[in-house]
């Protein structure tokens, strides 16, 4: 018999070498590897007993036919997925500890086993009864929802072909063990062949599966990057755990579109999906105040005001400070050097701190011309007015740029009550009554009319 032979992986990038090292030379991590076999034992086959039977077919003949999605609804869940969750697929969930991912699974499940769907809930993580009490926190379910507690792949599995249920949520796949492996569980080489086994399990019974994934401290999910490849639908659960708010964003999307987004609500009964989010960071702003200022944001397919809030004071230090919170830092300091360049503000002896209220993170470069009008607002300590919004890019020569959907920004802000709105010179397609539309070619330009 044989010897298996061993190699070393590591646990953070999937990296494989002949030999232990410290460091890893692709990831950068340290102490990062674990011995495994290079040769595992064959897996296995959940192929059904006429798989040799199975013919080519026609692709005219499979076009003509439509797949029914499974619709959770929660709409705002559905509208991530594409429609609603497809027959044998499988799809990753990812999200920081604690942001709710067990929660809008196991939700999703008991609205799929009121509509008389077979649900079955697997956690390496919680108890049965545990699971249960969650579930009597969210409303309750139906018979058609079973659940159970294991970490073996091979019990989960088995008990999946006895059961046949529709759907066969994980939670979550770094508990999950394969036998047939030496390593421990949640290894990279334990995720990655207990994935490739229930992509098979999915893809030959038809059964839809749905994984939750840890995610490491960079907010990747944790794991080899050949998880993402093999799944149908990445999710990722964003959300700061100091706010009651949540984005659910589709980084990956086998049938639908990746540009779609839900926002929802961390209430006492769980998860509740917030349907018109348009002013949702709005509500609790009280009066005009210096270095405040209301952008506008697209979230998937969907504008969304946000409140960016700026402070520039002297600084007691030799090195002035800068700071960002929900914004990227490196472009605060882009905008601090224009500024001072193109308008000649001295930054040199302030510090500046920026704020996305709410918890928000706004990458988008439709946010500078907010940001960079806020920073002013608090160095000349001149107040924006409430109905104002803006939106633009700023670029280095100090020219505001365009951006997409303007009209969908500018149409929102007014059913907001917005009287004026600052925005990239371009064509606009619609006239608007009532409101005054400032179309804006520079970023001096830009400043008069918003701090005016």
């Amino acid at each position: 018999m044989a010897k298996n032979k061993y190699r070393f992986v590591c646990q953070s990038c999937g990296y494989i070498t002949a030999k232990w090292l410290g460091r890893c030379p692709e990831c950068g991590g340290w102490d990062t590897f674990a011995e495994e076999a290079e040769s595992p034992v064959k897996t296995k086959s959940y192929l059904p007993e006429n798989a040799g039977k199975v013919k080519p077919k026609p692709l005219a003949s499979i076009a003509g036919s439509s797949v029914k999605r499974m619709a959770t609804g929660i709409r705002e869940f559905d509208r991530v997925l594409g429609g609603g969750l497809v027959p044998g697929s499988l799809v990753l969930l990812g999200g920081t500890p604690g942001i709710g991912k067990s929660t809008i699974l196991l939700d999703a499940g008991l609205r799929f086993s009121r509509q008389g769907i077979r649900v079955l809930y697997v956690s390496g993580e919680e108890s049965e009864e545990q699971t249960a009490m969650r579930a009597a926190r969210l409303g309750g379910s139906k018979d058609t929802l079973l659940i159970m507690t294991a970490t073996d792949l091979d019990a989960v599995l088995l008990q999946a072909k006895e059961a046949a249920p529709q759907i066969l949520i994980i939670d979550s796949i770094q508990t999950m063990y394969n036998s047939e492996l030496p390593t421990a569980a949640g290894s990279v080489g334990q995720v990655r062949e207990c994935t490739a086994k229930l992509l098979q399990f999915a893809k030959t019974t038809g059964i839809a599966v749905m994984l939750i994934g840890h995610v490491t401290k960079d907010g990747n999910i944790a794991g080899p990057r050949l998880l993402e490849h093999m799944v149908d639908v990445v999710l990722q659960f964003e959300g700061d755990r100091s706010y009651s708010f949540r984005v659910l964003r589709a980084l990956k999307n086998r049938f639908g579109s990746t540009s779609e987004s839900g926002i929802f609500s961390m209430e006492e009964g769980g998860l509740q999906e917030v349907a018109n989010p348009a002013g949702l960071f709005l509500e609790d702003r009280n009066g005009e105040a210096a270095g405040s200022v209301i952008g506008v944001c697209m979230e998937g397919n969907r504008p969304l005001m946000v409140e960016f809030q700026a402070l520039v004071s002297r600084t007691p230090y030799g090195m002035p400070r800068r700071t960002a919170v929900g914004f990227d830092y490196n472009r605060v300091n882009m905008l601090l050097a224009i500024l001072e360049k193109r308008l000649g503000l001295d930054f040199g002896a302030f510090d500046a701190y920026v704020n996305v209220v709410g918890g928000m993170r706004v990458g988008e470069p439709a946010a500078d011309l907010a940001v960079a009008a806020a920073l002013v607002s608090s160095y000349r300590n001149r107040p924006v007015a409430k109905d104002v919004l803006v939106f633009g890019e700023i670029g280095l020569t100090g020219e505001i740029r365009r951006v997409s959907a303007p009209e969908r920004r500018i149409a929102d802000g007014i059913n907001l009550g917005f009287k004026k709105f600052i925005v990239p010179a371009g064509r606009l397609q619609n006239a608007y009554a009532g409101v005054q539309i400032v179309q804006v070619k520079s970023l001096e330009q830009a400043l008069q009319y918003i701090l005016d």
